[in-house]
């Protein structure tokens, strides 16, 4: 066995060589001989090169993998020795091989599973996972190798820790030297100064709940990195982990069974951005979208309003609401000033409506809509499993990721906003503004990344009362209620034409389910375009304001401030810059990347539905009875010309 691995070393040394020399180059140029250097290769390109070390790599990567090390080290010193003599670095003692299986045969289900499909037949195998991380391990220093000297024959051997016996060290019953002759020795003393440590770190990575179905309990497995992989990834990231499965006893307690829990040993991780993975948009894809706006060149507001009818199209209507998902889910663009001060990018919404208004109906669809979400209930939710919280594990405190954590990057949906505890609810505060938690718990100090959307819902507390603040009626903080860019107040008043208008399309919706299945009878924009118009437009339009808008939303945030008397909660600076991100929002809705004074305007209409009583338009009416106009554009412009004589900046434009 020890002569094969010796055969392989030189084809593999010439593989590295023939690709990878660059690699190996930027290696030697470092001045520390002593650190970890991790070495990528492409698992597809191997499999091209060499399909039979491709092939030994994947069946055996207990004994390959260091095979491969050792080929890369002997590889470096042939690189180095063919360098000139001014570019020469030092050598090198740690190389480590890190494999890549994107876009190779690997990326099967049955080499790549979800960690819910992990089984015993996967051991021993070369193996890939795609998870969220969870848990993050502090850092330690592990004993990975130490020597010892046969008294019988006085040659030395190595001894490795067993991961299976919880990283211990034990000896051999008998000397394990491969001589012509074993000699049987049973006594060994350690070799002094023979103790190689490597650093050492423990995560937990979680699949994730997008892709299970109803009622399944998302399953976790341990995953152990040594040298250049630690601190590679903290909670909350999305990884891809490519490693060896094996398994740990578990912690020995009396009277209790002892089990193997599973454990993947990586040879490479790296973290993904999940938006970015998951969603392919095509060049015919963006060719449609162009056209779509070609289309509706003469009149934008019906093209906006075609997209605007696919969210959440089972519920009719709520015109208003579905505007503020939209732009809510697109978000503005982040700044950043020369202090390095961060304004946030992402809006946050409200919906606050009585029973049966289809508000966790829009909730479900805006998580489809976003490509990393979680869902959430007021009740069912701790500060801790919002934020973060401490967990022991074998006397060693580690940091566990709640929802809004895990939502980095994506959305936050929280349902039965009102009831949260107010303890609970505070927590959220610096998630949502700053868009990062502050930890100090059990010695644990940090700082961790909520670049989250966060999405309420919440009933009023008892009948609503229009002559009270939205505080009142919601039981709610004003530091809270500003932090949200738009709140919704859907009050199901008693509207007989409406209720007609409703039940007429709910009873055609359930005529229309008997006789046909066809999407696209229903719904022109379906649900997979409709995400990738949201994340093409975050992804490429960065709008910028101009001079029009930008007189518009100072002149309506001056006067807002002058007559906030009702609802002082909501008319602070963050008013301003809410209207600045809803204006960014619907730029890049209507697919632009400059903000007009239509998107000025827009993002106006959408404050003043989140107030009880306006103090600039009564042309808002109950959101929840707000339509789609069969005229947007002439809608528009009634609108726009009110808004512009009370601001009292038509001279100004």
């Amino acid at each position: 066995m020890e002569k094969e691995k010796e055969n392989w070393e030189m084809p593999m040394a010439t593989f590295l060589i023939d690709h990878h020399s660059d690699q190996l180059r930027s290696i030697s140029s470092s001045p520390d001989p002593n650190l970890h250097f991790p070495l990528f290769i492409d698992y597809a390109e191997l499999m091209e090169d060499n399909p039979r070390i491709a092939r030994l790599l994947f069946a055996q990567p207990k004994t390959y993998l260091p095979v491969f090390d050792d080929a890369a080290l002997w590889a470096h010193k042939i690189v180095l020795r063919e360098m000139p003599d001014d570019k020469k670095g030092v050598e090198k003692k740690f190389i480590h091989v890190r494999i890549n299986i994107s876009g190779s045969p690997l990326e099967c289900p049955e080499t790549f599973p979800s960690i819910g499909r992990v089984r015993v037949h996967h051991r021993g195998i070369l193996l890939t996972l795609k998870g969220i991380v969870i848990r993050s391990g502090a850092i330690k220093m592990h004993e990975g190798e130490r020597k010892y000297i046969c008294q019988k024959c006085k040659n030395s051997f190595p001894v490795y820790p067993e991961v299976e016996a919880r990283n211990s060290i034990s000896l051999p019953s008998i000397c394990p030297i491969q001589q012509s002759k074993p000699c049987g020795g049973t006594k060994f003393q350690y070799e002094e100064n023979t103790i190689v440590c490597h650093d050492y770190q423990e995560i937990k990575i979680q699949e994730s709940t997008q892709v299970l179905g109803v009622g399944a309990i998302p399953r976790s497995i341990l995953v152990i990195l040594k040298d250049d992989l630690v601190d590679v990834v903290k909670a909350g990231d999305d990884v891809i982990v490519t490693g060896l499965l094996t398994a740990k006893w578990s912690p020995e307690l009396k009277d209790v069974r002892c089990d193997l829990d599973p454990v993947l040993i990586a040879n490479n991780i790296r973290r993904i951005n999940e938006l970015k993975s998951e969603i392919d948009i095509s060049d015919d894809m963006v060719k449609k979208f162009e056209q779509f706006w070609v289309h509706f060149k003469d009149s934008p507001l019906k093209g906006r309003n075609a997209i605007l009818r696919a969210i959440c199209p089972q519920v009719f209507g709520l015109f208003t609401v579905k505007l503020a998902v939209a732009l809510t889910l697109i978000g503005g663009v982040q700044h950043v000033d020369a202090s390095g001060t961060r304004v946030r990018g992402e809006s946050h919404l409200l919906l606050v409506g009585d029973p049966g208004t289809g508000k966790s109906q829009f909730l479900k669809f805006a998580a489809k809509l976003s490509n990393r979400s979680v869902i959430t209930t007021g009740l069912g939710s701790t500060s801790a499993g919002l934020t973060v919280t401490a967990v022991k594990d074998g006397g060693e405190w580690m940091l566990e990721a709640g929802a809004l954590v895990l939502a980095d990057g994506g959305l936050c949906c929280i349902d039965e906003f009102d009831s949260m505890r107010e303890h609970d609810r505070a927590t959220i505060h610096e998630a949502m503004e700053q868009q990062t938690i502050s930890v100090a718990k059990a010695g644990l100090v940090t700082t961790l990344s909520t670049r989250t959307t966060v999405f309420g819902a919440t009933n009023p507390k008892g009948q609503y009362d229009p002559d009270q603040p939205l505080s009142i009626n919601t039981t709610l903080s004003g530091p809270l209620l500003s932090r949200f860019d738009i709140v919704l107040v859907l009050l199901d008043t008693k509207n007989p034409d409406w209720d007609a208008v409703v039940s007429s399309h709910i009873l055609s919706e359930a005529e229309l389910d008997r006789t046909t299945n066809d999407e696209d009878l229903v719904n022109s924009w379906p649900l997979p375009t409709l995400k990738r118009y949201i994340h093409y437009v975050k992804e490429h339009f960065r709008p910028v304001l101009t001079r029009e808008a930008e007189i518009v939303i100072s002149s309506y945030y001056q006067l807002q401030r002058k007559s906030a008397t009702h609802n002082a909660a909501r008319t602070t600076v963050r008013m301003l810059e809410s209207l600045i991100r809803l204006a960014q929002a619907h730029a890049r809705l209507m697919f632009r990347n400059e903000v007009t004074r239509l998107d000025a305007i827009t993002a106006i209409l959408c404050i003043e539905s989140s107030m009880t009583t306006s103090a600039i338009v009564d042309c808002i009416g109950n959101a929840l009875h707000s339509n789609f106009t069969d005229n947007p554009d002439q809608e528009y412009a009634r609108q726009e010309r009110l808004i512009l004589e009370k601001l009292g900046s038509i001279d100004d434009i």
